[in-house]
């Protein structure tokens, strides 16, 4: 079969070659791959930044944003049904984290994810995974199902802000979601089924993002990020770019008892000034809380595919900006002036 593959720390290895077919062991599923997501983490991969193959070898097969279909079922699973496959594996100690089947928020760092660290990824024409580690997709997503990967993160962000506010009275009314790529967008969906008042930054005034925060009734902006919070002071801030300014911007702007949540990781190697005594006042006065939130477990994945299940259809397709097939997938690593998505489609389907 044919695989996407490359060799971690190696910048230029990204490659569309021939691999063994997998086999299936006890419990797991052989499934046919249909669509692969492609975001920042396999390009800083393909750039050599990032990345480890597995014991053993040299190259890794790429991809963590899957989507296929069974052909031999395990575990409850039926033939055909429409999966996607979990990316992080509780490290073998396990620590207590993992053991409570939190992996997500693993704490020795010994955890293993597909396509990024010691686990071949989904981008492949057949690949096979767990079934304890395949979750099920509505039938109606099977053309936008890889962005499951993606809305397990944010559905996680959205479960600790509401967890954090939990420890008082908490009823937020306004999000501000900074970033307008899939992980912002993805956000502002999820805020919007929470029936939020929820507002998009992001720096572009054309092109597909301010149609797409429009369609969800949300309020799209690309004025400067102060005036921006100035005005709407918002309970929650989303903060989905990884700029560091807008990081400190965010978290000296919100409303009190604001919530800033972090997604996006920012660039080592750049300084900034920043009134430390001023922010420290204002998080301590105002009750604030800044938080990190990266990667999903499994409860994650079932929120997220419930969130899919209630989106509308065509808003999903039209975060899905350019489809390659995966002959040509170096082109999805590419980026194009108005990409949202980028999805390498994969044989089979």
């Amino acid at each position: 079969m044919r695989a996407l593959t490359v060799v971690p720390d190696k910048p230029g290895s990204l490659d569309v070659g021939s691999v063994a077919d997998p086999r299936p062991g006890p419990g797991e599923l052989l499934v046919r791959g249909v669509a692969l997501g492609v975001c920042g983490t396999d390009k800083e991969i393909a750039r050599g930044e990032y990345g480890w193959a597995p014991p053993g070898r040299d190259r890794l097969v790429l991809g963590h944003e899957s989507l296929g279909r069974v052909l031999t079922p395990a575990g409850g699973f039926a033939e055909g049904d429409l999966v996607v496959g979990v990316v992080r594996r509780p490290d073998p100690v396990p620590c207590g984290a993992c053991a409570a089947g939190e992996f997500d928020m693993c704490r020795n760092g010994r955890y293993t994810e597909r396509g990024i660290k010691e686990r071949d990824g989904y981008g492949s024409e057949l690949w096979t995974v767990e079934a304890d580690y395949a979750v099920r997709l509505d039938p109606r997503l099977a053309d936008v199902g890889m962005l499951m990967e993606p809305t397990t993160v944010v559905a996680k962000a959205w479960e600790q802000i509401q967890r954090v506010g939990e420890r008082a009275w908490f009823e937020p009314r306004r999000v501000l979601v900074t970033g307008a790529g899939p992980i912002g967008l993805l956000a502002a969906l999820l805020g919007t089924q929470r029936g939020l008042d929820v507002h998009v930054l992001d720096r572009v005034a054309d092109g597909p993002k301010p149609g797409l925060v429009k369609a969800l009734g949300a309020t799209y902006h690309h004025d400067p990020v102060d005036r921006v919070l100035a005005a709407l002071r918002p309970d929650v801030v989303v903060e989905a770019t990884g700029v560091g300014s807008l990081v400190f911007d965010a978290m000296a702007g919100t409303a009190s008892y604001g919530i800033v949540c972090l997604t996006g990781v920012s660039p080592a190697g750049r300084s900034l000034t920043v009134d430390a005594g001023s922010l420290n006042r204002d998080l301590v006065l105002e009750n604030d809380v800044v938080i990190g939130s990266v990667n999903a477990n499994l409860r994650h994945y079932h929120a997220a595919a419930d969130a899919l299940a209630r989106a509308d259809l065509g808003w999903l397709s039209g975060l899905i900006t350019r489809r390659v097939p995966l002959g040509r997938a170096a082109e999805a690593f590419d980026a194009g002036e108005d990409d949202v998505k980028v999805v390498i489609a994969l044989p089979g389907d």
